[in-house]
C-alpha cells in the first residue's frame, strides 16, 4: 500500500523544483564514487514515483537491494540537504545569522578573539534589525564567554554593557515565548473543536485566555511580540465568534507588515496567514469592498517574486488564495460560476498533496460540496461530503457535523427516501457524541428528525416555523457558527419561496450592497 505520508526522503525529493534537481545531480557527480552513483539511481527512481511504495521501488530497480535501502536513503537524504544548504537563498536572514555565528566560532578557535567579537557585533546588529532575539542571545552568550576567558580590551565597562543587553533580550524572549505559546494553544483548540458552542465553552475560553495572557506594554514590544499578541487575540475572538474584534486584530496583524514591509520576505508565511484571516473577517462580516481589496492584495503578492520564494510559500498561496476565491463566490451567491474553480482546486490538491495538512483538505472538500449544493448539483455535493464522512480524522468535529447534516439534506433534495431514515440515525449518533450542541443545531436536527416523514403540504409550515426560529438565533454570539458553515436559513427560504438557493443568497448580497 502506498505510504506517501511518512517517508521523509520521498517528501524531500518531491519538494525540489527542476533547477534544484539538476543542481543536486551536478553536485553528486563532481565527487562521484560507486555509492554516489547508486544514490542517483535511487533519487531518479523516487522522483518518478507518484506515491512511495517500497515493494514497487525494489521491483523496478534491481540494482537496489532491500538490505542496503535504509542506509542508502539516509545517505541520500543528507546529501540533498548538504546540496540545498550550498545553493540556498543568500537573502534568508536565519541562514545568514547561522553562518555568521559559525564564522565567529572558527575565528575564536583560531585564537582571533577580536575578529570573532567583530563578527558577533555584526550578528547582534543584523539580529536586532530583524527582531531575531534568539540569535541576539546566542551572540551575547558567546561574547560573554570570550570576555570572561580572555583579556580583549575591547571597550571599557564591557561587563556591565553585556549584562544589561542580556537582561533586555531575556525580557523579550520570555514575553515572546508566552505570547507564541498562547497563540499556538488557541489555534490548537480551534483546529480540534472549532468555535465555542455554548456558555460552558465560553467560560472555559475566557478563563484560559486571561490565565495565560502575560502582562505587556505595547510601546516596548518588538515586531514578533506584537505579531503573536495579535494572533492570540485573533484566534480568541474567532473562536468566541466575536467577529468585529476578530476583524480588528487581523487588521492589526496585517498592518504590522504594511508598517515594516522588509519583514514580508522574512516572514512570508505569517504574511499569507494574516491576509487569509483578514479575508475571513471580511467574509463573515459581509464586508464586500474590504474583501475585494484584500483579495487583490493577496493575488498581487502570490503572483510576485516574494510569493514564489519556495515550495512552502507556493503551497500556502494555493491553500489560502484557493479558499479566498471559493469564499468570494459564497459571498456573492455565484455558486454555478464557483464550480468552475473545482478543477484547479483538484489539480492543486494533487500537486501539493505532500505538503497540505488534513485540516486544509477537509475545508476544501466541504467548501466544494457547499458550492455544488448551492447551485443545485446534489450528486456532486454528496461525492465531496462522502470524502469527509468516510475520512477517519479527528479534526474539526463541527465541520464533520455540518457535512453530515448537508449530506442528509442533499439526499432529501434528491428524493432518496429509502436512505433518509438510516442517515437520520447516523447523524443523530454523530451529534450525540459531540455532547455540546448549540441551540440552532438542536433546532435543525429536531426539524430534520420529524420533517422528512411529512407530506409536502404539511412540510411548508414546518419550513416557515424553523426559519423564524433560526432567525431569532442568528444574532446570538455563540450561535453564529451554525450559520457560518451551513446556511440553513437560505435553504429554507429557497423552499418557501420556490427559488434556487444561489438566487436567494445572491438577492441577499445585492440587498446588503445597496444599503452600504
Amino acid at each position: 500500500m502506498p505510504n506517501r505520508s511518512n517517508d521523509e526522503l520521498f517528501q524531500l525529493i518531491k519538494s525540489l523544483d527542476k533547477a534544484e534537481k539538476r543542481l543536486f545531480k551536478l553536485y553528486v557527480k563532481r565527487t562521484a564514487g560507486t555509492d554516489d552513483l547508486k544514490t542517483i539511481t535511487l533519487f531518479d527512481a523516487l522522483d518518478k514515483m507518484d506515491d512511495y511504495d517500497e515493494d514497487k521501488l525494489l521491483q523496478k530497480n534491481k540494482s537496489l537491494k532491500k538490505q542496503q535501502l535504509s542506509n542508502m536513503k539516509t545517505y541520500l537524504y543528507r546529501q540533498i540537504l548538504s546540496c540545498l544548504r550550498q545553493v540556498s537563498d543568500d537573502d534568508n536572514i536565519d541562514m545568514q545569522l547561522h553562518e555568521q555565528m559559525g564564522h565567529a566560532r572558527i575565528l575564536y578557535n583560531k585564537g582571533l578573539y577580536r575578529q570573532s567579537l567583530k563578527i558577533l557585533d555584526r550578528v547582534k546588529h543584523n539580529a536586532r534589525q530583524h527582531y531575531h532575539v534568539t540569535y541576539q542571545l546566542q551572540a551575547l552568550i558567546f561574547e560573554k564567554k570570550i570576555e570572561a576567558l580572555h583579556i580583549t580590551r575591547s571597550i571599557e565597562n564591557k561587563a556591565w554593557q553585556l549584562s544589561n543587553e542580556v537582561e533586555e533580550v531575556n525580557g523579550h524572549i520570555v514575553l515572546l515565548s508566552k505570547l507564541s505559546n498562547l497563540a499556538l494553544q488557541l489555534y490548537g483548540l480551534y483546529i480540534r473543536n472549532g468555535h465555542a458552542r455554548n456558555k460552558e465553552d465560553i467560560l472555559f475560553l475566557e478563563k484560559f485566555f486571561q490565565d495565560n495572557l502575560p502582562v505587556y506594554e505595547i510601546k516596548t514590544m518588538n515586531f514578533y511580540e506584537k505579531l503573536y499578541l495579535y494572533q492570540a487575540y485573533s484566534w480568541y475572538h474567532f473562536i468566541m465568534q466575536n467577529f468585529l474584534q476578530y476583524y480588528r486584530y487581523t487588521q492589526k496583524w496585517a498592518d504590522l507588515f504594511n508598517a515594516e514591509p522588509q519583514m514580508i520576505p522574512v516572514e512570508s508565511s505569517q504574511y499569507i496567514k494574516a491576509l487569509h484571516n483578514l479575508l475571513t473577517a471580511h467574509f463573515v462580516l459581509r464586508n464586500y469592498e474590504g474583501y475585494k481589496n484584500t483579495l487583490e492584495e493577496f493575488e498581487k503578492f502570490a503572483s510576485g517574486d516574494e510569493g514564489n520564494i519556495n515550495i512552502n510559500t507556493r503551497t500556502q498561496n494555493f491553500v489560502y488564495l484557493g479558499i479566498a476565491k471559493l469564499n468570494h463566490h459564497f459571498l456573492h451567491g455565484t455558486f454555478s460560476a464557483g464550480t468552475g474553480l473545482v478543477d484547479d482546486m483538484e489539480k492543486g490538491l494533487k500537486e501539493y498533496k505532500l505538503f497540505i495538512d488534513p485540516h486544509r483538505t477537509l475545508i476544501f472538500y466541504y467548501k466544494i460540496a457547499c458550492m455544488y449544493f448551492g447551485c443545485g448539483n446534489n450528486e456532486k455535493a454528496i461525492t465531496y461530503l462522502n470524502k469527509i464522512i468516510n475520512w477517519k480524522v479527528d479534526l474539526r468535529s463541527d465541520i464533520q457535523c455540518y457535512a453530515r447534516l448537508l449530506h442528509l439534506i442533499a439526499h432529501y433534495e434528491l428524493g432518496n427516501d429509502d436512505l433518509i431514515e438510516y442517515l437520520i440515525k447516523s447523524v443523530y449518533r454523530f451529534m450525540a457524541k459531540m455532547q455540546h450542541l448549540s441551540e440552532a443545531e438542536e433546532e435543525i436536527f429536531s426539524f430534520l428528525h420529524k420533517a422528512f416523514s411529512l407530506t409536502k403540504q404539511k412540510l411548508m409550515p414546518e419550513f416557515i416555523k424553523l426559519r423564524d426560529k433560526l432567525k431569532t438565533l442568528e444574532g446570538v454570539p455563540h450561535e453564529t457558527r451554525s450559520f457560518m458553515y451551513l446556511d440553513v436559513i437560505s435553504w429554507l427560504e429557497s423552499k418557501i419561496e420556490n427559488k434556487p438557493v444561489q438566487e436567494v443568497i445572491r438577492g441577499k448580497a445585492e440587498s446588503v450592497k445597496q444599503k452600504a
